[in-house]
């Protein structure tokens, strides 16, 4: 199952939608040599996600894979825009396209910000916190992008999703192939081998569960009422601090 596109229309521009998209990939190419050997393992080494140095544990044996310096703590923050792989990126990118447009159309441009770098950032402890001694390095937008998933659920759960099933596309309502997105991500955290499998499970779970608790903090009350209400408000109709 994988989504194409949804139905719900959207009452402003995805500025910061398109923009982390942009951001994302520009990090990628630059600073990850879009996939070339050593920078992107010196990228993911010193600026991802490594539960090891950011609990000072000990190292588990036989997983070393950096041995140069990680910045620690702020690596929650830059292993968003980090990748594994061009596959990683892409499917990453496109999720965020899908979902992440209406969730910013719920709440503005610099709270949509705001919401995608809190929930990638508690995406990210969650995975550090079930595995504090690892130093297995951890990079990509899955995280934030969970985060979207969770509040999309909760705030348009009917909305209807265009899905590729096997070779058939066929509409499904948010509800179903968000749960169903969730149910695989429990099936891998219970699933004791697979956490070495290189998908980090629990930060997507963190990240979704982020995404439903914080979404009412974020919300724009009076932009959701429009885009439920199908209305496209005007500019001057809100003020400044609704937009931003």
């Amino acid at each position: 199952m994988f989504p194409l596109r949804d139905h719900n229309p959207t009452e402003i521009f995805p500025l910061f939608t398109i923009a982390l998209g942009i951001l994302t990939t520009a990090a990628w190419i630059v600073v990850q040599g879009a996939g070339a050997y050593e920078p992107l393992v010196a990228s993911i080494c010193a600026l991802g996600v490594v539960p090891a140095e950011i609990t000072g544990q000990a190292l588990m044996r036989g997983d070393e894979i950096c041995t140069g310096a990680n910045i620690g703590p702020a690596a929650l923050l830059t292993s968003v825009f980090l990748h594994g792989g061009w596959g990683h990126l892409i499917g990453n990118l496109w999720f965020l396209w899908v979902f992440g447009n209406n969730i910013e159309d719920s709440m503005g441009h610099m709270r949509f910000l705001g919401f995608y770098l809190v929930t990638g950032a508690a995406a990210a402890a969650v995975q550090v916190a079930l595995a504090p001694a690892s130093s297995v390095p951890m990079v990509g937008a899955s995280g934030a992008i969970s985060g979207i998933m969770g509040a999309y659920i909760v705030l348009y759960p009917k909305a209807r999703i265009d899905t590729l099933v096997f070779f058939w596309i066929v509409q499904l309502p948010a509800w179903g192939i968000l749960g169903y997105w969730l149910a695989l991500q429990l099936s891998g955290v219970l699933d004791a081998q697979s956490m070495g499998g290189g998908v980090a499970y629990g930060a997507h779970l963190g990240g979704f569960v982020a995404g439903v608790v914080l979404i009412p903090l974020f919300r724009n009350n009076k932009l959701v009422a429009a885009k439920r209400g199908g209305v496209v408000l005007a500019r001057d109709e809100l003020d400044h601090g609704g937009w931003w």
